[in-house]
């Protein structure tokens, strides 16, 4: 196996200081041209490779960030993800990612165990659990220690740091809009996130939606759950029962449930019931019929939150001023497909 070479070797080797190699492969502009291509050739050749440790230590920097995801089987969070990696990786930054399995202990865990040197800061989507019981002492605790977090999707307002979202309120008013305007009369709305603050805003903008068009809500026509255990079950006797024209389903769960037991049932959708889900994978568009869907862009999150971490990591402390932290609204777009009626 051919041996490394040091920096040292190769400055000797070349006949020139261990700071003129350093500065040639590190594309310095007080290197000529042409003794940076000689310089790593020879580096190349000789199977040189940086000490990337020493290398950080000297910069007080890992270049790694940590990112936490509360389910990485999500489709949702499995883009954001990809859309982190490919910002984060062009930019020189690696990564080390956990999963919360949407538990607020092992959130804590995966916090604690970072947070020592390894990482420059986090990305999270905070775990169900957390937010159910409202309990940010563990991100209070990196944030005072002048880690930065960028919490994306799932997020808490109390906290001071960057943040990137959807417009859940917003998107949900203009699906449950587009309902009614297609003359849709009862709407359902189904809900398998109800303890997540998406979930709320998104009902939210259901019920904004009906009372600019001067309608009731209808407790009758709403399933709001924590989970999806029961689901399917509860849902089915809703629509057997009060027979609703049109379903709005605020996560993938939900629309993927209504679609599948509307079809077994025998309702003809969208002729005899609309609906419009809360995702954009894959599935959505293979259905027959395809989902109508609020796609969230997920890659765009991604990347915006490598953006912002990498911006906060980056940027020259000053303990003079206060910082400003920003919330980046990702627009979502309504994507029509054939499971609802056409415009008429």
């Amino acid at each position: 196996m051919k041996s490394k070479a040091t920096l040292k070797e190769l400055a000797k080797e070349l006949g020139v200081s261990t700071s003129t190699v350093s500065k040639a492969l590190s594309n310095s502009p007080e290197i000529s041209e042409l003794t940076k291509i000689k310089i790593k050739e020879f580096a190349q050749l000789k199977n040189y490779k940086p000490n990337s440790i020493a290398k950080n230590l000297k910069n007080q920097r890992s270049y790694t960030i940590g990112v936490i995801l509360p389910n990485i089987l999500n489709p949702f969070f499995a883009k954001v993800f990809s859309g982190i990696e490919l910002y984060a990786n062009e930019k020189g930054y690696n990564l080390i990612t956990c999963t919360s399995n949407e538990s607020l202990e092992k959130e804590k865990q995966m916090i604690e165990m970072l947070d020592n040197g390894a990482i420059d800061g986090f990305i999270l989507a905070l775990a169900e659990e957390t937010q159910k019981e409202n309990n940010f002492t563990h991100i209070y605790n990196v944030l005072r220690d002048g880690t930065p977090i960028v919490l994306f999707d799932r997020i808490a307002p109390e906290l001071k740091c960057d943040k990137v979202i959807v417009d859940d309120f917003d998107s949900a008013v203009e699906a449950t809009q587009y309902l009614i305007d297609t003359d849709c009369k009862k709407i359902a709305l189904f809900s398998s996130i109800n303890n997540l603050s998406v979930g709320k805003l998104r009902e939210n903008g259901y019920k904004e939606a009906l009372q600019k068009n001067n309608k009731k809500f209808d407790t009758t026509l709403a399933l709001l759950t924590d989970s999806d255990e029961g689901f399917d079950e509860k849902m089915g006797t809703l629509i057997l029962d009060k027979k609703p024209d049109a379903i709005f389903a605020v996560d993938e769960y939900a629309s993927v449930a209504a679609m599948k037991f509307c079809l077994k049932n025998g309702f003809h959708v969208p002729n005899d019931i609309s609906i419009i889900g809360f995702a954009d994978g894959l599935w959505s568009r293979r259905m027959t019929p395809s989902l109508s869907t609020v796609s969230q862009h997920a890659p765009e999150i991604g990347q915006k939150t490598a953006e912002l971490i990498i911006k906060r990591i980056e940027e020259i402390p000053d303990s003079e001023s206060e910082k400003i932290f920003e919330t980046v609204v990702i627009k979502t777009e309504l994507r029509k497909r054939e499971s609802v009626r056409k415009l008429s």
